[in-house]
């Protein structure tokens, strides 16, 4: 399995570098080279990626500019030398962020991180249920009966349609483990399962008679999706 990478950087001596990573790692493969962000949303329309490498102070449109106006992004990972937009690229829910000038041992950390992401979230594909481990034994929930999931610290709490589960957890971690095409970030503290969505007024979405919040920087991505259909529904018992 190789992930297909695109690189979008002004500076023909950063491409190169970041290009010459991508040709030592085997399981990394070039989808594509972009000098601006306007040139990588095009590429974008014609072509499936797993991965953007992308820098922040381009002519014409910055990546900051570029992540809050696009939708349905695949990872990103920002390469910079202005460490400056670091919080605001995790706000964004960036994959990761390198400064330039990067090494080779720093930008491999964050491509085998990516790759194991990768295959969990492939192998959840297949699955409609996930196993977690609650008062020392495994429990299983089926993804369609998750409700909504809210951190709280070093735990998460699950709510299902019948239950609420309490789980030694972070929601990084619950996140990389379910489907992304049915559940969705909303907030720093929450994860919702968009089949469950009843309303969405203003910075709050409705699910039975839960209130959740939802991030102004996602808010629009999230409208997005949601009315263009880009949630697949699953019909699975």
């Amino acid at each position: 399995m190789k992930l297909k990478c695109v690189i979008t950087d002004d500076e023909p001596v950063a491409r190169k570098g970041i290009r010459s990573y991508i040709e030592k790692t085997d399981f990394l493969s070039l989808a594509g080279e972009c000098e601006t962000a306007i040139e990588l949303n095009s590429l974008l329309k014609k072509e499936s990626v797993d991965v953007i490498f992308l820098d922040v102070e381009m002519p014409g449109l910055s990546g900051m500019e570029f992540l809050a106006s696009a939708v349905n992004l695949p990872k990103i990972i920002i390469v910079s030398a202005y460490e400056q937009y670091a919080l605001k690229g995790y706000e964004m829910n960036v994959f990761d962020y390198l400064l330039k000038p990067v090494s080779y041992d720093r930008f491999l950390k964050s491509a085998n991180r990516l790759y194991d992401q990768h295959v969990k979230e492939f192998k959840t594909e297949n699955k409609d249920y996930i196993f977690i481990k609650v008062d020392k034994k495994a429990k299983k929930l089926k993804f369609k009966d998750i409700l909504f999931i809210e951190s709280m610290e070093n735990y998460v709490l699950i709510h299902t349609v019948e239950s609420k589960e309490m789980m030694y957890c972070t929601l990084k971690m619950m996140a990389d483990s379910l489907p992304s095409d049915v559940f969705v970030q909303t907030h720093r503290s929450f994860i919702v399962n968009t089949e469950h969505i009843q309303s969405i007024e203003g910075n709050t979405l409705e699910i039975r008679n839960h209130k959740i919040p939802l991030s102004r920087s996602l808010r629009d991505d999230i409208y997005s999706k949601l009315t263009e259909g880009c949630f697949i529904r699953r019909n699975k018992g």
